[in-house]
C-alpha cells in the first residue's frame, strides 16, 4: 500500500494559511484515488492549534516537529525536520504547499531520501493506478505530464490550482518527533522581520481580485492633459478599498525609462506577462491595457477576466476577456470608488 504525508508549516499564529489547506485537499483526493495510507506532519513552533483545525481530514497518523527552532524558516532545522517526518511514516509520496519556505527545502530532503522532486505543480491525475503530475514550463507557455517509479516522490502545489480541504474540526493525538539540531544547524539566527504596513502593501497573492493598470493611465486623457496624480489616486483607493492585488503591464513599468512622468508605486515586481508574473486570482480587471498576448499570458490562470478599453477592437476584444468595457478607465472606476 502507498503511504502519503501531507507536510505543512503553522504560520505565526499557529494556523496553516489557505496554500496548506489546498495541499491537504489534493492529497486527501489522491489517497482517495490510491486506496492509500494518509499521514499529516506539521513543522512550527507549536502544531496543536494547526492539528486540531483539520482533525477531520481523515488521516491515520498526525506527526509533529515543533519547538523555538523551528518557529521560522531556516534550511537547515527544517531539513531535519522535514526528513524525520517522512522517515517516521515511511511516506512513499510527499505533498506539500509550494512556499518559500518549502520550496527551497524539499529538494533536499529529497536528496537525503534518495528519492526525487517535482515542483510548482498544477494537477495531480491517477491513470492506470499510477499519480501523473502537470507542471508548466516556459513561462506557462507548454506543459508536460510527468509520472516517476522512484520512491519517495516529493512534490509541491501550487496555489490557486487545488480546492482547498474544508472538513470539521477535531481533537486527534499528534505523535511529537523528537529531532536533535546538530550545532551546524543553529548557526542562522532570524533576528527579525521586516515588512510593510498592510495597508502599504499591494502585491497580495491570496487576493480575491487582481487589479491590472496600464501604460494608459499616464496618457493624455480627454482634455489632452496628463492625470497621472489623479490616476494613482484611483488606483490605490480602489486596491485599499476592495483589498485587491495590484499588477501591471509591462509597458507601464517600463515608462521611468523614457523619461515619462509613472505610477511611483509601481515596480517591476508588479509586471504580468510573458516576462513576469503569472498570477492565479479568481478575478481579474484590467484597465488602460490593450490586451496583446505577451500581457495576455499572465492572465491565463484568472478564472474571471474583465478589461476596461476605450477601444473597442483591442486585443481584449478578440475573446481574451471574458466581459469587456469600453469605458474611460478614469470615469469608471471613480464610480467603482464611489460605489465601495
Amino acid at each position: 500500500m502507498e503511504k502519503i504525508i501531507f507536510l505543512a508549516h503553522t504560520e505565526p499564529d499557529g494556523t496553516l494559511a489557505q496554500t496548506a489547506l489546498e495541499a491537504l485537499g489534493a492529497a486527501v483526493s489522491l489517497c482517495g484515488e490510491l486506496s492509500a495510507e494518509l499521514s499529516v506532519g506539521l513543522v512550527g513552533e507549536a502544531t496543536d492549534k494547526a492539528a486540531e483545525s483539520i482533525g477531520g481530514c481523515g488521516a491515520s497518523r498526525f506527526l509533529s516537529v515543533s519547538g523555538p527552532e523551528f518557529s521560522t524558516s531556516r534550511y537547515a532545522s527544517d531539513l531535519f525536520a522535514l526528513d524525520a517526518l517522512c522517515k517516521a511514516c515511511e511516506a512513499t509520496f510527499v505533498l506539500a504547499p509550494a512556499t518559500s519556505r518549502f520550496s527551497r527545502v524539499l529538494p533536499g530532503v529529497a536528496a537525503r531520501l534518495d528519492g526525487r522532486a517535482d515542483t510548482h505543480l498544477t494537477a495531480i491525475a491517477v491513470q492506470e493506478g499510477k499519480p501523473v503530475i502537470t507542471r508548466w514550463f516556459y513561462r506557462q507557455r507548454m506543459w508536460a505530464e510527468i509520472s516517476r517509479e522512484t520512491r519517495p516522490w516529493i512534490m509541491t502545489l501550487e496555489p490557486g490550482c487545488f480546492e482547498a480541504w474544508q472538513g470539521d474540526t477535531a481533537q486527534v493525538s499528534v505523535e511529537q518527533i523528537s529531532v536533535e539540531l546538530p550545532e551546524s544547524a543553529k548557526r542562522t539566527t532570524v533576528v527579525g522581520i521586516q515588512s510593510p504596513p498592510a495597508d502599504e502593501q499591494t502585491i497580495r497573492p491570496e487576493a480575491a481580485i487582481l487589479f491590472v493598470a496600464g501604460a494608459g493611465w499616464t496618457k493624455k486623457q480627454a482634455d489632452g492633459q496628463e492625470h497621472v496624480k489623479e490616476a494613482g489616486g484611483l488606483i490605490l483607493n480602489f486596491v485599499d478599498k476592495a483589498q485587491a492585488s495590484l499588477g501591471s503591464s509591462k509597458s507601464l513599468v517600463d515608462l521611468s525609462t523614457e523619461g515619462q512622468e509613472v505610477l511611483n508605486f509601481m515596480s517591476h515586481l508588479h509586471q504580468v506577462g510573458q516576462t513576469g508574473a503569472t498570477p492565479r486570482h479568481k478575478k481579474g480587471l484590467s484597465t488602460c491595457c490593450h490586451g496583446e498576448e505577451p500581457h495576455v499570458v499572465g492572465w491565463r490562470f484568472i478564472t474571471e477576466r474583465r478589461a476596461v478599453n476605450l477601444d473597442a477592437a483591442c486585443g481584449w476584444a478578440q475573446g481574451k476577456a471574458d466581459v469587456l468595457y469600453v469605458a474611460d478607465a478614469f470615469e469608471v472606476m471613480a464610480k467603482v470608488n464611489e460605489q465601495l
